[in-house]
């Protein structure tokens, strides 16, 4: 929710709402035990479980995207905006269905460019990765920048995302060249 919308729904001053939150995300920050964490995205803010214990869940509180589609999810992340013939370019005729299905999880946008379509990540994919940021273009330096702190570039990254087969991704580059690099993944 928003400092907005809590402001009015507890009938508090919006600038005491915004210090109360920030002195509870603190406070469970403190706590190194706790297995949730108060998250600003944009300035919504939202209770979460913690991502280190969220393999613990049980399956059924899990919002899992199926590790099929991380590779697309990334690439998507990381090139954004695309048009969805690169990421066919880069993944083959298979990206059609994953960004089919991501589109249904809410993970990201597809807007008709021209023959193609455009995507872009959402809200919704920002808060499951823990992004601070919301806009695609900010999703894109975050994202770019968690991927260089790994040493990955765009390829090595979605095939490291990759169900157990071998993936072939082309890498993609904002120069518009394509090279074909096959990568396996490390068990």
């Amino acid at each position: 929710m928003s400092v907005e919308e809590l402001s009015e729904l507890l009938e508090k001053p919006q600038g005491e709402v915004q210090s109360a939150l920030r002195e509870l995300q603190i406070t469970i920050r403190r706590r190194r035990d706790s297995a949730l964490q108060l998250t600003d995205v944009a300035g919504r803010w939202i209770f979460e479980v913690r991502p280190s214990l969220a393999p613990h869940l049980p399956e059924s509180f899990r919002a899992d995207i199926p590790q099929r589609l991380l590779p697309a999810a990334a690439l998507v992340a990381y090139h954004q905006p695309m048009a969805q013939s690169q990421l066919v370019d880069m993944l083959g005729q298979r990206a059609y269905d994953h960004v089919r299905d991501l589109a249904k999880m809410g993970l990201i946008n597809r807007r008709r460019d021209g023959l193609t379509r455009r995507l872009t990540t959402t809200r919704r994919f920002a808060e499951y990765f823990g992004c601070p940021e919301v806009e695609y273009r900010k999703v894109r330096t975050w994202f770019r920048e968690e991927a260089s702190k790994m040493g990955l570039t765009s390829a090595q990254l979605a095939a490291s995302l990759a169900p157990e087969e071998q993936l072939t991704i082309n890498e993609f580059s904002d120069d518009a060249t394509v090279t074909e690099e096959p990568l396996e993944v490390e068990e």
